[in-house]
């Protein structure tokens, strides 16, 4: 048993030593009901490792969306990347779903019941909060596919036949421009109505050297309404519908640091960041990157209570349309004029279950879901009018791009012409459906055993297609491309014209070959006057003695090898085709077994262990590729490119396995809680970018160890303390074929996953005070820490996180307040995340941390 497990263990014999039945506990009033389960509990009566944050919390904290949630929720990184949309979540160091309309997230987000399956649908301001639960570990069971990590429940407050609501605005730095209003009512006896929105804008922080946009604005737009219908007492009808837009130039990119390539780019009269002052925010680029969300939908939800059991049901549609596009070289350089990501996301979904009521000896649950998405992806990566220039430099002077142009009978300029590029479209047709049921034996008062079962069947039908214009990426250098390079390089050190060649083909270097190019006067007229030899002596010393013919994949004997570095746009293999047929089909039973028990009023403990499971994710980019298995069917079929290069297209399933110990405690001034945890999943699925695309495969087994602690404790009764942390201990327990440096694969079996710290900790102080007026008033401030942690794999930067956020307030009867808030007070200054520079061989892009935000807001409710 490993040190980590021993100080688990302890810490929670400890906590439950002072906490067993006898000791003298009293409630405190402030109980907190969740839907962890999806039964109404309090927190405490919940045996699930889930933090809630509170709408009071969320009001006085001013947290603007759920980027900020982490703050406050140690277990949960949210990190925003290339785009406005690109948001990705990650619970206990588990997450994915960024960057890749194919990849669902690990990570489940609903809001009101109701699954978003992308991270751009996610990210709306919500007029009228009632709680955030982060739900922690595999919840597959009751939450179906994409669950394999945990679940972000997001719950909206139902309209009210009460008059009420409010009006909010707010500025602050950066010229923040901030609009809200909600009202909420009855419309007739039974009927009632909500409808709120929100206006969100601000300047960005990061200026543009050359002139164009500050990048990292922000411009939202949101309006969501509720109809609320109760024909009687056991009946609630509602429909929710939404519409939200994001219309902002993003995002800050910094160069960590700048390879040989920077050099060329200045050469070009270019320039790129600075990498001895990444947190400058200043950004070198010929284009603003701009970045357009349109995302809506509309549910139904039924409500209906029967003498024994309600019934519950979900029915959705939702639509999300993302349009990006940006300066992918970060350079004010133009190397690449255009790459643009567009994604047209339907979904529906319907959930129905039955629920027991009343006070039973055993209690179920049992239900099941539909999901039905089309998904639409175009990725587009265009040429523009200072790459090939850059080539040149870089291969040391145009002629070798000229004489491979030469070589291969294209006109000068055809390589890397301003416009070309690859232009792919991906579609994805995916169907599942899940039946789940669970069972609470209540064995004793005190004792309950819990059950549970899912099956989950996923079906997924994709198709991709791309036309690539940039001819260079299609050349053998290898093969004909290369022998006749090769071939006109040599001669052209020697004379100072040369002809193209007539396509006589990749012929062995021989005196007979060499004489029967020379006889052909349409190719090497000018050389009719040497024989065969005479040119022989000239290449002969470029061939090792006794060899008849160059070895073209030799780099010592062909230095047009390196040229391959550029050919980074390869022709795309369609699919469905001869070999691949474009579809997989999962299925899998995935289980919940727990034990809690009340060892007095106040204090809860639970043993479970429990199972998740996320179907196969496709690679929607670029760089999808035959799988390196089928490399030898691809060219039985004859259906292999020139360039052809094998990858993955997909990554298979995500089965994910936890087994955990829980403590719940309230008492006089507080409560506690702890999870310890072991927490496995087999076939993680990486996707990872490389430099020019990303690359999308399974881990063999990812497995970590931690405990998770979030304490509550009032000392004097104005004062309200809080104090979260999380200890992680990841590890790549397999991982044979992992992405390394420079496209390479490595084994990082052994290795300690990137982008997890060790140490996490939320920790907050609350005082507030009631004046003689009416009046009362708060102050709060919050701490963040992570420990020191690599950002990725691959790459050298690395991020310790230690953020001081602070709020005040003031409130009057009248039901005018007003906030003062600040966040990253002390401008703490970490990476997101960092990626290889894209055509820049050497270099290391990142994302920086936000900087100092503060503003205030004046809100009145009625």
């Amino acid at each position: 048993m490993t040190k980590f497990k021993l100080h688990a263990i302890a810490t929670t014999a400890l906590v439950a030593s002072f906490a067993l039945p006898g000791a003298a506990f009293a409630q405190m009033e402030d109980e907190i009901v969740v839907t962890a389960t999806k039964r109404e509990k309090t927190l405490q009566q919940t045996p699930v490792a889930v933090t809630v944050t509170s709408a009071d919390t969320i009001q006085k904290t001013q947290i603007q969306d759920i980027n900020d949630l982490q703050s406050v929720a140690p277990s949960l990184r949210v990190y925003s990347l290339q785009t406005s949309a690109n948001t990705n979540f990650i619970i206990r160091g588990f997450g994915n779903g960024a960057n890749n309309a194919g990849i669902e997230p690990s990570v489940g987000v609903f809001i009101d019941g109701v699954y978003r399956s992308r991270s751009a649908a996610q990210i709306g301001d919500l007029p009228k909060l009632n709680r955030i639960e982060v739900l922690r570990g595999p919840q597959s069971t009751l939450f179906g596919k994409n669950a394999s990590a945990g679940v972000i429940s997001i719950v909206t407050a139902k309209p009210s036949f009460e008059t009420e609501g409010y009006v909010e605005i707010g500025t602050g730095n950066l010229d923040l421009r901030l609009v809200k209003a909600y009202v909420s009512g009855a419309l007739s006896d039974n009927v009632a109505a909500s409808i709120g929105g929100s206006f969100n804008k601000r300047d960005g922080y990061t200026e543009s050297a050359t002139g164009f946009s500050d990048i990292n604005d922000r411009d939202r737009f949101s309006i969501r309404g509720q109809l609320l219908f109760q024909p009687s007492d056991s009946t609630d009808i509602r429909i929710i519908a939404d519409y939200s837009e994001i219309d902002e130039i993003c995002c800050t990119v910094a160069n960590f640091e700048n390879g040989p390539t920077a050099g060329a780019i200045a050469f070009l009269g270019g320039a790129v960041a600075d990498d001895a002052d990444p947190f400058a925010f200043v950004a070198y680029n010929n284009k603003d990157p701009r970045n357009q969300v349109k995302d809506g939908g509309v549910s139904l939800h039924i409500d209906h209570d029967f003498e024994s059991f309600a019934l519950t049901s979900i029915t959705s549609y939702r639509s999300n349309k993302l349009d990006a596009t940006y300066d992918a070289d970060f350079s004010s350089a133009d190397l690449l004029s255009d790459l643009r990501i567009a994604n047209d996301i339907d979904t529906f979904t319907q959930e129905l279950r039955l629920t027991s009521t009343g006070d039973n000896k055993v209690d179920w649950m049992v239900g099941g879901y539909y999901f039905n998405e089309d998904v639409v992806v175009e990725d587009d990566v265009v040429v523009g009018a200072d790459f090939r220039n850059f080539a040149d430099i870089l291969a040391g002077g145009p002629d070798a791009l000229g004489l491979v142009e030469a070589a291969n009978g294209f006109a000068p300029g055809s390589f890397y012409a301003p416009g070309t590029g690859l232009f792919d479209t991906f579609t994805q047709d995916n169907e599942a459906y899940s039946a789940f049921a669970t069972l609470d034996f209540h064995i004793t008062d005190r004792l309950t055993l819990t059950g549970g079962l899912n099956y989950t069947d996923d079906k997924k039908k994709v198709t991709g297609n791309a036309v690539s214009t940039e001819p260079f990426s299609a050349v053998d250098l290898e093969g004909a491309g290369g022998f006749n390079s090769l071939f006109l390089a040599t001669l052209a050190g020697t004379f100072p014209t040369v002809t193209p060649a007539c396509g006589l083909g990749a012929l062995p270097f021989s005196p007979a070959n060499v004489g029967a190019l020379l006889a052909a006067p349409a190719c090497f007229g000018p050389f009719a006057g040497l024989t065969g030899a005479q040119v022989w002596g000239i290449i002969n010393s470029q061939i090792a003695a006794g060899v008849g013919a160059l070895d073209l994949s030799d780099p010592a004997q062909n230095p047009l090898l390196g040229l391959q570095a550029f050919q980074f746009l390869p022709p795309f293999l369609g699919f469905p085709n001869a070999v691949e047929d474009g579809k997989t089909h999962d299925n899998k039973l995935t289980w919940t077994a727990r034990l809690a028990y009340d060892a007095s009023d106040s204090v809860n403990v639970y043993a479970s262990a429990a199972t998740g499971y996320k179907a196969t994710s496709w690679n929607l980019s670029r760089d999808s590729r035959p799988d390196v298995l089928n490399t030898a069917a691809v060219n039985s079929a004859g259906i292999g490119l020139v360039n052809q290069t094998f990858g993955t297209r997909f990554a298979g399933p995500e089965e994910a396995t936890v087994f955990e110990l829980g403590l719940k405690a309230r008492f006089e001034r507080g409560a506690i809680n702890i999870a310890v945890f072991d927490q496995t999943i087999k076939g993680f699925q990486s996707n990872t970018f490389l430099g020019t695309g990303f690359v999308l495969g399974n881990a063999g087994k990812q497995s970590t160890q931690g405990i998770e602690m979030d304490a509550t404790f009032v000392p004097v009764d104005p004062l309200k303390l809080t104090f979260a942390m999380t200890l992680l201990d990841p590890v790549f327990n397999s991982f044979v074929n992992g992405p390394g440096p420079n496209s390479t694969v490595v084994d990082l079996s052994g290795q300690k996953p990137a982008g997890i710290p060790s140490v996490s900790i939320a920790t907050s102080a609350t005082y507030t005070h009631n004046f003689d007026n009416g009046m009362s008033g708060f102050i709060r401030g919050d701490f963040q820490y992570e420990s020191a942690v690599d950002v990725v794999e691959v790459l050298a930067p690395r991020r310790k996180v230690q953020t001081v956020n602070a709020s005040a307030g003031l409130s009057w009867e009248n039901g005018l307040d007003i906030r003062f808030w600040g966040r990253n007070l002390f401008n703490d200054k970490y990476f997101l995340s960092a990626f290889p520079g894209v055509v820049q061989a050497g270099t290391t892009n990142a994302y920086p941390n936000q900087p100092r935000t503060y503003g205030v807001s004046v809100r009145k409710s009625f």
